[in-house]
């Protein structure tokens, strides 16, 4: 499935503009959400084919977000890459299991953030 609609989950502006800004110049279409709920809003109306999904955020947060995108009938085909600065070996493995692709933390290595969404393609 080839990747052009992106959405991008981060609460904080900077991490925002910087994953939209690197990823626009690649090509792609960013869509973006700056909480988890919007994210599964934005999953459902926007449809992207990529996730890219902040953990820590007000409310509803990322591993939730995940979950509830990966498990509904007209999301779960979304794959979801999350980037946060959460590292540690056990975040990683809670997020695998709450339905993410992948796992990358902050700061994000973007040459590899683009190697990882090209191989999906």
């Amino acid at each position: 499935m080839p990747i052009n609609k992106i959405l991008v989950v981060d609460d904080s502006p900077t991490e925002r503009f910087a994953l939209t800004d690197f990823l626009s110049k690649q090509g792609y279409q960013i869509v973006t959400a700056d909480n988890g709920e919007e994210a599964v809003s934005k999953s459902k109306t926007e449809l992207p084919d990529l996730i890219l999904m902040d953990v820590v955020m007000p409310g509803i947060n990322g591993y939730q977000a995940t979950r509830t995108i990966s498990r509904d009938d007209a999301t779960r085909s979304i794959p979801i890459i999350m980037c946060t600065s959460k590292g540690l070996e056990t975040d990683k493995i809670w997020g695998m299991r709450q339905g993410a692709y992948d796992y990358m933390v902050k700061p994000v290595n973007l040459p590899e953030l683009l190697t990882r969404i090209r191989a999906m393609a």
